[in-house]
């Protein structure tokens, strides 16, 4: 076996140099601003022909190799991962035949992996390098839905491993149920087998962690679920979505909230145990989680919330920077992945009245495929495990494994944010320029949060642009004290910085100069007395990608006139003047990013009907953009900022030519347009961040 992986690894040589060199090559002009890759290098691990690396787990084993678990049930250890002196990695297979491994640890000389119905112990009794024991631990119910997933193990202080319990579907696809026992929960397992369930309120849990020793876990948008979040989660908590309420009255359950505790408070006129609430109008009442929270006791809120679209749309695993200097200026802070935008985020935590909070930030983008998995190397660097196979993601290979590694340079950034008692303090890397970090006009904040409903995610609401009323710069320029007025708890701050505010070495804008500030709670404290300003209008920030300052973006026109004709590009009407349709159109989705045909024809100049049905458990939309298009069109839409979902992930550009707006599961919108005069191959489109890479198909205009 060794010499099989040896002769796969020789045709890898040429390419493993090539790739080290160029990403590590410096070819910067002397004025071009830095970027991420200056500061953190992204090193691709090749991996043997042949071999499916679409990575579930990681973990680090005790002599320094990775241990990198697959969806397809392949467990692999990888030898010299960091690829010293030039050396490429060496792949053995150490388990296989398993289905679905979406998480891995190692304890005591076995290794742990969860498979889609159980916790199984993997061990090498004879040295040989594979599993010879393969033992249920732990196993639960399947009802065989394919949205069953299951994640972990994560192994605790007390040596118990914690696993996660994705919500299946039934006819009904957007809407997430516990169809067997204990789906939608957290559950802990001591290692004799022993389970006591620990938590419920999941829906589709996909990374969790340790942070300070204590347990969080990353949630995906959904029903129920206006956005993704990181959540510390404790022993008898309810987290938002009510699936897993189903079991709450078993003897086992530690959670006290029920059912009808969430329904009833949701709205009163309804009281739907089956979760068949129907909640489309936009202009029905609807409740904040935090005011459903405060009614319902054991509730849990979010620690942090990752706004949708903005910082990614698929949150995904969780590692804490170790406390040393192996990774940069940010230790003890979160790392968390994106399967969806393929990135990594990094989160700022603070205690306030012995809660976690605090702010996200875009860390790193660029990854190869859908980052799913995280761990800690030997060397201080991160590995990245990937995968996106009917997933999708902004990388556009099946899976990968890379690594992330630190240059020894300290970027400029806002290292924290943090809460005070009368609005924010920025902390920087590096010192700021003064005279330009005291105005405070070079900051806008934003205040927004999300509905709690039963469909699928939700718009931002609640809006409302803060008055910065006093900047003050600490003495050494490392830190800016913000008076803010009227902050709301239990919401969400975008916090801008203006580029004019740079560091004083290099005169270089922040690297990231976006902060989302999860405000639980205000803490105690003296305020400063500074005098109120006034509103003024905001200065045009709107240039720069994803700006939203002061709560304004520029709108999407979506219904003004499709290029050729007097229509609207989402016309949902039909024209007047029509007295015949020439072609009607149905278009519908499939699971995995893909519309259910991949092609349509229709004759240049024709008058069409096209029905866009949402098959899928996820929102999409139908956009048709000029020949070549949709990856411009998508990256647009990304650049919408806050407002992304409000204008239906379509941004305002001639290159787009007809579209539906988004369309959430279940539901349908039928449009009427005149096809494009000129024949070709036009691409109809997602632009639903992330979704835009993949979700296409071709429309064929001909003569």
């Amino acid at each position: 076996m060794k010499a099989i992986f040896k002769n796969i690894f020789m045709t890898f040589s040429v390419t493993a140099a090539v790739g080290l060199t160029t990403t590590f090559a410096q070819d910067k002009s002397a004025n071009q601003l830095p970027t991420e890759k200056d500061y953190y290098r992204i090193v691709t691990l090749p991996t043997p022909e042949g071999v499916e690396l679409e990575v579930g787990g990681l973990a680090l084993m005790p002599d320094g190799s990775i241990a990198a678990s697959t969806r397809r049930g392949d467990v692999y250890i990888i030898q010299n991962p960091y690829m010293l002196n030039g050396s490429l990695p060496y792949y053995k297979k150490f388990a296989s035949g398993l289905h679905e491994i979406l998480g891995l640890a190692y304890k005591d000389g076995a290794l742990y992996m969860v498979q889609r119905g159980e916790l199984t112990k993997l061990v090498d009794k004879d040295g040989d390098g594979k599993a010879d024991v393969y033992e249920t631990v732990y196993a639960w119910p399947i009802s065989g839905n394919y949205h069953e997933y299951s994640y972990g193990p994560i192994i605790m202080p007390n040596g118990n491993m914690m696993v996660n319990l994705n919500v299946g579907f039934d006819n009904e696809w957007w809407r997430g149920k516990s169809l067997v026992k204990w789906r939608a929960w957290s559950l802990e397992i001591a290692p004799d087998g022993t389970m006591t369930p620990y938590a419920t309120g999941l829906r589709s849990p996909a990374g969790q962690g340790l942070i300070d020793g204590k347990y969080f876990y990353s949630e995906n948008q959904g029903d129920w679920i206006g956005s993704g979040y990181l959540m510390e989660l404790n022993k008898g908590d309810f987290a938002p979505h009510p699936a897993g309420l189903r079991w709450a009255a078993d003897p086992l359950s530690p959670v006290k909230v029920r059912t009808e505790d969430i329904y009833s408070r949701v709205n009163p006129r309804f009281n739907d145990p089956e979760g068949k609430i129907e909640d489309r109008d936009p202009n029905r009442p609807y409740k904040t989680l935090y005011e459903v929270a405060a009614e319902v006791k054991g509730m849990k809120l979010p620690t942090v919330w990752l706004p949708h679209s903005v910082l990614g749309t698929s949150t995904s695993s969780m590692v804490q920077i170790p406390n040393d200097d192996k990774f940069g200026p940010f230790a003890g802070q979160v790392i968390i992945g994106d399967q969806g935008q393929s990135r990594l985020n990094r989160v700022f935590l603070e205690k306030v009245k012995g809660e976690y909070q605090g702010a996200a930030f875009t860390f790193r983008e660029g990854f190869e495929s859908g980052v799913l998995r995280l761990a800690w190397g030997n060397d201080g660097s991160l590995f990245v495990g990937q995968t996106s196979r009917g997933w999708g993601s902004k990388g556009q290979k099946l899976f990968g494994l890379e690594r992330v590694v630190w240059s020894k340079k300290t970027p400029f950034e806002m290292k924290a944010v943090r809460a005070m008692a009368d609005g924010f303090e920025i902390e920087f890397t590096q010192p700021v320029n003064k005279k330009a970090a005291a105005d405070p006009d070079a900051y806008g904040i934003t205040g927004f949060i999300y509905k709690y409903h039963p469909v699928y995610g939700s718009n931002t609401v609640r809006e409302k642009t803060h008055i910065v009323n006093a900047a003050i710069v600490s003495e050494d320029g490392l830190k800016v004290r913000l008076v803010v007025d009227s902050l709301r708890e239990k919401f969400i701050h975008e916090i801008r910085v203006d580029e004019k505010v740079t560091a004083v070495e290099g005169n270089n804008p922040l690297l990231h100069n976006v902060a989302y500030y999860t405000l639980n709670n205000i803490p105690d404290g003296a305020k400063l007395n500074v005098p109120k300003r006034k509103a003024k209008p905001a200065h045009d920030m709107s240039s720069m990608p994803g700006m939203n300052m002061g709560g304004k973006t520029t709108p999407a026109k979506v219904n003004t006139p499709a290029a050729g004709s007097n229509l609207k590009k989402n016309q949902t009407t039909k024209p007047a003047a029509w007295t015949t349709i020439d072609q009607t159109i149905v278009i519908g989705t499939k699971p995995g990013l893909k519309y259910d045909k991949d092609e349509l024809t229709v004759k240049a100049g024709s008058k069409i009907k096209l029905t866009f049905t949402n098959n899928d458990d996820m929102p999409h939309n139908f956009v048709v953009v000029e020949p070549g298009q949709a990856v411009a069109v998508g990256e647009l839409a990304m650049k919408l900022g806050l407002a992304s979902t409000k204008l239906s992930h379509i941004p305002n550009t001639p290159k787009l030519l007809i579209n539906t707006t988004l369309v959430g599961p279940g539901s349908s919108q039928t449009i009427y347009f005149v096809a494009p005069t000129k024949p070709g191959k036009y691409t109809y489109v997602c632009t639903v961040p992330g979704h835009f890479y993949v979700m296409q198909g071709i429309l064929n205009v001909e003569k």
